[in-house]
């Protein structure tokens, strides 16, 4: 569907929306005349074979041409419900699009919240070194960053867009992926064969009543299972074959010669040999349907990105990793879900009787434990290189849906962190309220004061998620933004929980003694803290905060600090030039508080608590 993009995104989507729609209305109508066609074709058929029963038995082959005419009806028919699928794909891959540009993409798509409690731990036992942002920046859950960028539709793209998120990139390295999503943003109708190929697939797996892709935890099974040794002995392949052919010669010879004895021994040894590795072939069987789960999706992608020509080093690099094996990964995985099918197909009654004399289960194992042993060792870079290209094509999205967004420039001179009206990516535009910062080895750290909902949370988590998505090659929410490679660590979302008998106030030092041991390595700490210590008294908390930024700074991190506690301010004053104070405030007219959320220098001198009270209805 290709046609111009330089109309922007919405309207590029809804133009093609337009085009769909039209589309849809077409196939709707063939989809009503073929139901019909098949419908009147099938009930003349009856009468026909009713009449020539009745009338014409010898006439019988006269069914032949409306069988003839029904069985092309259903093939023709077939592919009005492909189109059909394929239609209903690309609108649902443009109405989530427009979602996200309209600000109603929270709560559609993958959340990805199996990864926040890999990082993390469930709350009732969370990790003592659990991952240092993940929780506090909302990376994960509903409305988190990864539901905004996960397009990707296998578990090796999901997995792949995750740990991008979670693990800082090379500079070298978030340079070309920089230039891979370049390259893959304007490519619309590549993305459109990518999800015409995955609506065909998914459609497929329902009908299999199959579980959805990238729903399970952890990697794809595939990879392990690609990696295994055989469960079946291969030793007992030829027996099992010269068994097999015997046994319809056992009853050829007693329905020619009458020679039973011969059919019922030869069935005797066929059955006892399936009785005795049965375990085998049941265990090897589930291994199997296990690690087939997305082979017809993988294959159907692989096929759409191997025609793609790309230009950039790492995409090109990718497409060369698919070749290596020899076979491209589509034909060679088409094999195996043709082989798998096989398998499946013992699910049958008829396959399931013929089963217990012809080993059809083994001999499907075997064949399929035939292409491990080829194209096994390939099947790890296969994943690798397509759950790349899936999250490089997720941020390309994001790159596209967000034109004004620059990739930003990475400096050699750490730490710097240097953005110019930037704003947090998750909040609509209309609401975001950009501020400009900059912090690097003269002033490394900022104390930020302010009354309660005045943004300070906000302010400094938007700082932390743009870094993310810098590591992670992707644009950022800003007019510019130079920085260095920093380790974000940050002490915002601290929980604490009941069952695993953990105080928020303990839980917050665990994570500052993370955070401390992070800054002890070679790579600048970023730290976000937000009204730190606030569990214990005011001398406390203002000695263990001084105490723990003098020690963050002099390992050369820089960072902010965020309170409602003015005591805190005073930090700035005593550590002279690397530390400054800014604040936010609100204003107060006619009975209702009103926010900015503009940074600016120096010490709060407002403060909203009893106001705040008093707008709810309580008597202070």
């Amino acid at each position: 569907m290709a046609g111009p993009h330089s109309a922007g995104p919405k309207s590029e989507y809804r133009r093609r929306l337009s085009i769909l729609a039209a589309a849809l209305l077409r196939l709707k109508q063939r989809d009503r005349i073929f139901i019909g066609g098949k419908l009147f074709t099938g009930i003349v058929t009856v009468v026909i074979a009713i009449w020539l029963a009745k009338y014409h038995a010898g006439q019988i082959a006269g069914l032949l041409l409306p069988v003839a005419v029904l069985i092309a009806l259903f093939a023709w028919h077939e592919r009005i419900l492909k189109a059909l699928r394929q239609n209903a794909g690309l609108r649902q891959m443009y109405e989530q699009g427009i979602a996200r540009l309209e600000d109603r993409w929270a709560g559609i798509g993958e959340s990805g919240e199996r990864y926040l409690q890999a990082a993390t731990g469930s709350l009732i036992h969370p990790e003592p070194n659990a991952h240092p942002y993940a929780r506090d920046l909302d990376l994960f859950g509903p409305g988190g960053l990864y539901q905004l960028l996960c397009t990707a539709r296998t578990r090796s793209g999901q997995d792949t867009l995750a740990v991008w998120l979670l693990t800082p990139a090379s500079v070298t390295e978030i340079e070309s992926r920089q230039q891979a999503i370049h390259e893959l943003a304007p490519l619309l109708d590549f993305r459109e064969r990518l999800a015409i190929a995955a609506a065909a697939m998914q459609q497929k797996r329902k009908r299999r009543h199959a579980p959805e892709a990238g729903t399970g935890a952890g990697n794809d099974p595939l990879v392990p299972w690609s990696e295994s040794p055989d469960l079946l002995d291969k030793k007992l392949r030829a027996p099992a074959i010269v068994l097999t052919l015997l046994w319809p010669l056992g009853l050829l010879a007693w329905w020619l010669f009458g020679r039973e004895d011969i059919a019922l021994a030869i069935s005797f040894v066929n059955r006892f040999l399936g009785y005795r590795h049965r375990a085998a072939v049941r265990e090897a069987a589930a291994a199997i349907e296990s690690a087939a789960q997305d082979i017809e999706l993988l294959a159907a992608l692989f096929a759409v990105i191997e025609q793609q020509p790309f230009t950039s080093v790492k995409l090109s690099g990718l497409q060369k990793q698919l070749r290596i094996s020899g076979d491209p990964p589509s034909k060679a995985l088409r094999q195996l879900a043709s082989r798998c099918d096989w398998l499946f197909s013992s699910d049958n009654l008829f396959v399931k009787i013929l089963d217990l004399f012809v080993f059809w289960k083994a001999h499907c194992i075997f064949a399929i434990q035939s292409w491990r042993s080829q194209y096994g060792p390939a099947v790890r870079n296969w994943l690798a290189a397509i759950g790349e290209i899936e999250a490089l094509t997720a941020l390309a999205v994001y790159a596209y849906e967000n034109p004004s967004d620059p990739f930003p420039v990475f400096t050699t001179e750490p730490p710097c962190f240097d953005a110019t009206d930037f704003a947090h990516p998750l909040l609509p535009r209309s609401r975001a309220v950009p501020n400009t910062l900059r912090l690097d080895s003269d002033l490394q750290l900022i104390v930020i004061s302010g009354p309660n909902m005045a943004g300070k949370s906000t302010f400094i988590r938007s700082i932390g998620v743009n870094v993310v998505l810098a590591q992670a090659g992707a644009p950022v929410r800003a007019r510019s933004l130079r920085l260095s490679p920093l380790r974000v660590a940050a002490s915002i979302c601290i929980l604490d929980s009941l069952q695993g008998g953990l105080s928020r106030f303990y839980a917050e030092i665990m994570r500052l003694k993370h955070i401390d041991e992070l800054s002890r390595q070679p790579m600048p700490v970023l730290f976000l803290l937000d009204e730190l210590l606030s569990g214990t008294n005011s001398h406390d908390r203002r000695a263990g905060t001084e105490s723990m930024v003098r020690s963050l700074v002099a390992r050369g991190a820089i960072g902010l600090v965020t309170t409602h506690d003015l005591a805190l301010a005073e930090i700035a004053g005593v550590m002279g030039s690397r530390a400054a104070n800014y604040h936010f405030e609100d204003r107060y007219e006619n009975g209702e508080l009103h926010f900015e959320y503009k940074l600016s220098p120096g010490i709060v001198q407002t403060s909203n608590a009893l106001q705040l009270m008093r707008s709810i209805g309580l008597d202070v």
